[in-house]
């Protein structure tokens, strides 16, 4: 009998119709279904939840269902699926989420060949930013890679020998944070962890009903604040103590620091609460970061997260509404150059700033050889009369570029990292600013692979000073015209575009753009002259397959071809016999007046393309007009059946 290498846990309550929606990503998987189980426990559901699983494990004999009374959390049913699995590793999975098809056999194979503890899978979701953890595929890494903590959920793939030897359980019951008291129990003890980015392995998505967000989190019998306590006290007890503000200790700390504490402190939550509720969450925050976290943790922190902290520390509730206020306005603004196909990738160069809610950029003020927060930024913020020091502009600094599968979720990282500099403004005022080029290849930016069929988006992240921003990239083009021109790219057409809203974007294989109206300015000028084939200098192209495109000619559609050319150029061909009677006509792209060539025709033999401002000498002109006139060639063949 074959070993299972994986257990799929997944808790169920209530579920109804999400079970049908994630069980085929489950059943489905590239893996074969005797190498792999599902293990469904169900958490006391009072709907027909329970009939859906055991329809489903009656027809895959890979399908296990459990049943235990109701605990109203997801700690509980994973820890009863662990006890029930048989697998070599554990895949925990929500039962709302879906996994892509090879997740199983990517993560199972990635983890063997580097013998991990852990496995993290690249995630696609609507629920969270993009995280640049996922940016590279790790063989081998340990907890010293603090981006580890970017990744908290309960969706990664475990070594049930590695569980089991730790004890490693989540809390069951009501406890908020359930997820982040197993997974960094199992980023302290994990020998080897590794993290697969080159395939979308999970599916975190919203749900239509919202019910997978996270509701009444600070209800006080999930215990939301000493829970924090002791993961907290889990994570200094595993690691050592120390002052400096890089060390390990304090740099895993910055993530629970920054997201369960400052967040009550912060726009958007501090801002849209009730004043009432959001002052007690805010005391309990205080206390929290005053008794648990120690200073280096708040020291490493950028220059605006480190006034969030100040006024936190301080309890002035009203200057971290104020301050709130004043960053809610800031804005991230991109720049883009001239974006041009080279080597078969969309290039441009970018620049990322941030600005103030005037409009002006936000800015670090030199005096008495210190720097300074923005005092525009800081107007009406109490207690920073004085000012705000910016100790270090770089501190926790940078930002990327993202291209977002508009289809799927899915989120790739294009080559090439973006450089954080401090520009000068003049009077003693210098900005942040992020620059350095895109480069997009649409053959393998999807893990190696080319992209799939539709349009691709394309994003940037920007941290500065402590405030980030997910921005559009977007230019000075016209919104939905062309941002570069047509490229033929491994058989398919890759099309730039400015999106309505003026975002960057290309379309991959005509999913909602097509050849034809961004290109007609720049075909009327071509004035080549070819056989069956006209080369089009307006449309790039790499080496690769030929690619399928419609074209008409005098009103009659045809199956025509692009290919690359010489010189990094398309190629139109068309079929040698057309159905269009003697004469020379014109080549036009669906939807698309302008004749992109012209087709010289006789007896339906297709003679030669001419480009639209190909103009032949005047003798020319005359042998072509005699040679496609049927009369004269009535009487030659007369003439020389006669003689």
């Amino acid at each position: 009998m074959p070993r299972v290498k994986v257990s799929v846990i997944v808790p169920v309550y209530n579920t109804g119709k999400y079970v049908d929606e994630c069980a085929p990503s489950l059943l489905g998987q590239s893996l074969p279904p005797e190498e792999y189980e599902v293990v469904y426990v169900d958490d006391g559901s009072t709907d027909d939840t329970l009939d859906r699983l055991q329809k489903i494990a009656d027809a895959h004999p890979n399908v296990q269902v459990h049943t235990r009374p109701n605990s109203g959390w997801p700690g509980a049913p994973r820890n009863l699926g662990m006890r029930h699995a048989r697998g070599e590793y554990i895949q925990f999975v929500d039962h709302d989420d879906t996994l892509g098809p090879e997740a199983l056999e990517r993560l199972y194979e990635h983890a063997i060949r580097n013998d991990a503890d852990v496995v993290l899978g690249k995630m696609s979701s609507t629920m969270v930013r993009p995280r640049r953890l996922f940016r590279h595929t790790i063989d081998a890494c340990t907890i010293e890679n603090d981006e580890l903590m970017q990744s908290m959920s309960p969706h990664k793939m475990f070594r049930r020998a590695f569980v089991e030897e730790h004890g490693l359980r989540f809390p069951e019951g009501p406890w908020i944070l359930e997820d982040l008291a197993f997974v960094s129990a199992a980023y302290l003890k994990a020998e080897r962890i590794a993290v697969l980015a080159d395939y979308p392995c999970y599916y975190w998505m919203k749900r239509d009903d919202g019910g997978n967000n996270t509701q009444h989190r600070f209800n006080p019998r999930h215990g939301f604040w000493a829970n924090c306590r002791t993961i907290v006290g889990r994570i200094k007890d595993g690691t050592e103590a120390s002052d400096d503000v890089d060390a390990l200790q304090n740099r895993l700390l910055h993530r629970l620091y920054h997201v369960e504490v400052l967040s009550r402190t912060r726009e958007p939550e501090i801002l849209r609460e009730d004043p009432a509720e959001q002052r007690q969450r805010f005391e309990a925050a205080r206390e929290l970061a005053r008794e648990e976290f120690p200073a280096a943790v708040r020291e490493g922190l950028p220059a605006v997260s480190r006034l969030r902290a100040e006024l936190l520390e301080r309890g002035d509730f009203d200057g971290a509404v104020a301050l709130a206020e004043r960053v809610r306005e800031v804005k991230a603004r991109s720049t883009v150059g001239g974006p041009r196909w080279e080597d078969g990738r969309l290039v441009a160069d970018v620049t990322l700033e941030l600005l103030r809610g005037d409009g002006e950029p936000l800015a670090v003020v030199e005096r008495d050889g210190k720097r300074w927060l923005d005092p525009e930024l800081l107007d009406g913020v109490p207690g920073t009369r004085d000012g705000w020091e910016v100790r270090d502009p770089f501190r926790l600094a940078y930002a990327e570029l993202i291209v977002k599968d508009r289809d799927r979720e899915d989120w790739w990282y294009p080559e090439g990292d973006l450089e954080v500099r401090l520009e000068p403004l003049g009077e003693g005022r210098a900005r942040l600013v992020a620059s350095g080029r895109l480069s997009l290849d649409p053959e393998r930016l999807a893990g190696g692979r080319p992209l799939e069929r539709g349009v691709h988006d394309v994003w940037a992240f920007v941290q500065l000073l402590g405030v980030d921003r997910m921005v559009r990239v977007t230019g000075d083009g016209a919104a939905g015209g062309p941002a570069a021109g047509p490229a033929l790219t491994g058989g398919r057409l890759a099309l730039p575009y400015w999106t309505g809203s003026g975002q960057l974007a290309l379309d991959v294989d005509q999913r909602q753009r097509r050849l034809g109206p961004d290109t007609a300015a720049a075909a009327a000028t071509n004035s080549a002259r070819g056989e069956r084939s006209l080369s089009l200098p307006y449309v790039a192209a790499t080496a690769g397959a030929p690619a399928p495109v419609k074209v008409a000619v005098a009103g009659l559609s045809v199956d025509a071809t692009l290919l690359p050319g010489s010189g990094g150029t398309a190629v139109l061909r068309l079929p040698g016999r057309l159905k269009v009677p003697t004469g020379r006509h014109p080549v036009t792209l669906p939807k698309e007046s302008t004749p992109v060539a012209y087709a010289v025709v006789r007896d339906g033999l297709l003679l030669r393309l001419q480009g639209p401002a190909y103009q032949a000498g005047s003798g020319r002109r005359f042998l072509e007009a005699v040679a496609d006139n049927g009369q004269v060639r009535r009487v030659r063949r007369r003439l020389g059946r006669n003689g």
